[in-house]
């Protein structure tokens, strides 16, 4: 019951300083040098991630930009196949009317034109925090909104993943909505802990659609800690996945070094999952 480590790798941003006392941001200042230590960490993946904030300046959305991500990549030997898109839970186009949704939703999609550039396949919508599905008005607005955009996907090899808070039934009866050849779900495994999800019934469920996992702990109802001392039921989790065949790829979203000590406590981290990778 192991998985490659090859489909391991990390959350941009977690071997930066920490900004605005926040526990995920893009680095604005350190990302060109987070390649270098990944490879010392004997990583070779990351994740994109991508902020509201200054959105149009992101290297993934500037020419001189994608010509740094791909030149670094090659240096270090470094994949980029998702992004974590923060900024469409910062500012939800699905909670948006008329010309703001219209720009929100433009910046989708060049997020889509623009990742794909650099290699990225899988561009993550988080629906948790704020944006939570809270009404059904919102529900039908994304589901409409996205499946506008499947054709631009289609032209750019791209799938949609969605971040959920749903239990298991809802979360399938969600899904099945959109074309599974561009749609999917990551499964943070964190964040079903601090719901009280049982791994085995999510799984089980809709796990065929899972196409990303986040390795994250967390308490029950709590926040984000280092790995083994949540809630999280590890073991539950990758035997499942391994029943289920699961074959893409694992990015480390973890507790934050309040000491700055960031490597330190990725390779900590590292550890303690290592005994399910090879």
């Amino acid at each position: 019951m192991y998985f490659d480590k090859k489909k391991l790798g990390i959350m941009q941003g977690r071997l930066s300083p920490i900004y605005n006392n926040k526990i995920q941001s893009f680095p604005t200042y350190h990302w060109s040098n987070e390649f270098k230590k990944i490879k010392e960490l004997n990583l070779r993946l990351l994740e994109w991630t991508l902020d509201h904030n200054r959105i149009l300046k992101n290297p993934i959305n500037t020419d001189i930009g994608i010509k740094k991500i791909i030149q670094l990549k090659k240096k270090y030997k470094i994949k980029i196949e998702s992004l974590t898109g923060d900024c469409f839970m910062q500012k939800p186009f699905w909670k948006e009317k008329g010309y703001k949704k219209k720009n929100l939703i433009n910046i989708l999609k060049l997020v889509i034109i623009n990742s794909s550039k650099v290699g990225i396949k899988k561009i993550i919508l988080p629906l948790v925090d704020n944006g939570s599905i809270n009404n059904n008005v919102q529900y039908k607005a994304l589901v409409s909104s996205l499946r506008k955009i499947t054709p631009l996907l289609k032209v750019n090899n791209q799938q949609i993943l969605f971040e959920l808070n749903f239990n298991p039934k809802k979360a399938l009866k969600f899904i099945k909505k959109f074309n599974k050849k561009h749609f999917g779900i990551n499964y943070d495994i964190g964040n079903s802990s601090s719901l009280g999800f049982k791994p085995e019934d999510e799984i089980k469920t809709y796990g065929h659609y899972i196409k990303n996992v986040h390795i994250k702990d967390r308490y029950f109802k709590g926040t984000t800690v280092r790995l083994g001392e949540g809630n999280a039921n590890f073991n539950e989790v990758f035997v499942n996945l391994k029943k289920r065949k699961y074959n893409g790829n694992f990015i480390l979203q973890t507790a934050r070094s309040s000491k700055g000590l960031h490597k330190k406590e990725i390779s900590m981290n590292l550890y303690f999952i290592k005994k399910w990778f090879y």
